[in-house]
């Protein structure tokens, strides 16, 4: 059994064993996977996990899954990147993205079920299933073949093309139902019960499928030198994956691998499907089933599992749970695209959207250590960007046309763009944004930003205005 003591639930805190199971059976709160602290800390150290393979495996220790794992695609170790230009953007100091679309289906959910169907196929289970959104559904397809498993999955009948099609090319069977992922989902609870030998993994395994969100937080620690971030940003669906990176990086102080510090941690919801930042902004703890309507699709759940228990670790962090529109979404997609090279599905667009409305809020600022967590690959959402992009110009294989083309962009830029500002203007406006919000140190830079940017987009270089704000602002 490794360091893994069984089953608890957060609620009532009964004790079970390690079996095929997710919910007390009596209270109904979900199960979690509790580890014997005591004995991890006297085995575990920066050096048995620099030994490790580069994927999730090298945090074997502090995973369900004992001794070496059974299904390995090559999972997690993906790179965690230094947003110099994001950050100027949105008047940030010291800002990360965990750029988990270099995954191998494109997303982070390949470190969750790489974890539950390890613990399945130790348990026995011969049978993967879950119900998706899309990204666990292109998951669990390619997991389970390349486990030799017969797989089930079963989404919404709206979903993306580009998911379904990545999702049937690994076989098994890919059943499209009619209703919300809600629906799906209680579908799949039905069938978990009429299956038990069948691995649901966002069901009956999913208190070791969940623990595979903690490898988030042990990479990011160790990536940047076994340190903690001061602040993240995570994309909320069910809620589980924020709850569990809160997890990892408090196991990492239990276990000494880090020293004790507090990471506040925020979450990102869309506006169309919004429950958990709804109940936050309320000021409640109760989280109320909506019916989704947005872009974000593999966030669409109205009817999170984990929201409760999101809204508990936000506010206990310091951070908040804030949402963005559809219009946002894709600006956050635009502008992740534009200064740091990575493109990011919708999911990611809701992730770097609240960023910069934190950061214009003063909520996230400069003076702190951030993270951005980008948990899929824009290839999977294409369709959300409809005609916001596309070919600059179309021309004929010449050079004429290609000067003739250059010479219609200049004319355009000459025209309808504002002037360029001056360096004395600029620091005008500068000074009169500060003044406007009585900004008095690098903590205020997101909120001077924010105005700076109404005012400047498209007239001055971000990054040079950026530089000027922090030189006029003291530590």
């Amino acid at each position: 059994m490794g360091f893994v003591e069984g089953l608890r639930c957060r609620e009532c805190r009964r004790a079970y064993p390690i079996e095929a199971l997710h919910v007390c059976d009596y209270c109904f709160g979900p199960l979690e996977v509790v580890y014997d602290y005591e004995a991890l800390a006297a085995v575990v150290d920066r050096d048995r996990i620099a030994a490790g393979p580069r994927t999730i495996w090298r945090y074997a220790d502090l995973l369900p899954t004992p001794g070496a794992p059974e299904l390995d695609l090559q999972v997690g170790c993906t790179p965690l990147v230094r947003a110099e230009r994001l950050a100027a953007e949105l008047g940030l100091g010291e800002l990360y993205v965990k750029d988990d679309t270099r995954n191998p289906t494109g997303s982070f959910k390949d470190r969750v079920v790489a974890v539950a169907l390890s613990k399945a196929r130790e348990l026995g289970l011969k049978v993967a299933a879950c119900a998706s959104t899309g990204n666990l559904a292109n998951s669990v397809a390619a997991h389970a073949a390349r486990a030799g498993m017969t797989s089930y999955v079963l989404i919404p009948s709206d979903l993306e093309h580009v998911k379904v099609a990545t999702t049937a090319v690994f076989g098994g069977r890919l059943l499209a139902v009619e209703g919300t992922y809600d629906d799906v989902n209680r579908l799949c609870a039905e069938l978990a019960s009429e299956h038990p030998d069948w691995a649901f993994v966002n069901v009956n395994v999913r208190p070791y499928y969940s623990e595979g969100s903690k490898t988030l937080a042990f990479e990011v620690a160790e990536q940047l030198g076994w340190q903690l971030p001061d602040h993240v940003v995570v994309p909320i669906a069910s809620g589980s994956q924020l709850t569990k990176i809160h997890k990892g990086f408090e196991e990492l102080q239990k276990v000494g691998l880090v020293e004790e510090a507090p990471v506040r941690i925020s979450g990102a919801q869309a506006q169309g499907c919004s429950p958990v930042a709804q109940a936050f902004a309320a000021g409640t703890d109760a989280v109320r089933p909506v019916k989704p309507d947005t872009i974000a699709k593999s966030l669409a759940i109205g009817n999170p599992a984990d929201g409760y228990y999101a809204l508990e670790v936000a506010r206990t962090t310091g951070g908040v749970i804030e949402a963005v529109t559809d219009d946002e979404i894709l600006e956050g997609i635009h502008l992740l695209a534009r200064t740091e090279g990575i493109f990011a599905e919708t999911a990611g667009g809701v992730t770097i959207a609240t960023l910069a409305k934190l950061a214009r809020a003063g909520i996230v600022r400069h003076d702190e250590r951030v993270v951005a967590y980008v948990t899929g690959n824009g290839l999977k959402t294409v369709e959300a960007l409809g005609d916001s992009v596309g070919p600059s110009a179309v021309i004929a294989p010449t050079l004429e046309s290609f000067a003739a083309a250059e010479d219609a962009e200049a004319k355009v830029l000459t025209e309808y763009l504002p002037e360029p500002v001056d360096a004395a203007t600029l620091d005008a406006e500068i000074k009169n944004a500060i003044r406007e919000i009585g900004a008095s140190s690098r903590r205020d830079m997101g909120k001077v930003m924010g105005i700076l940017k109404a005012k400047l987009a498209g007239r001055a270089d971000m990054s040079e205005v950026s530089r000027r704000v922090r030189d006029q602002l003291t530590d």
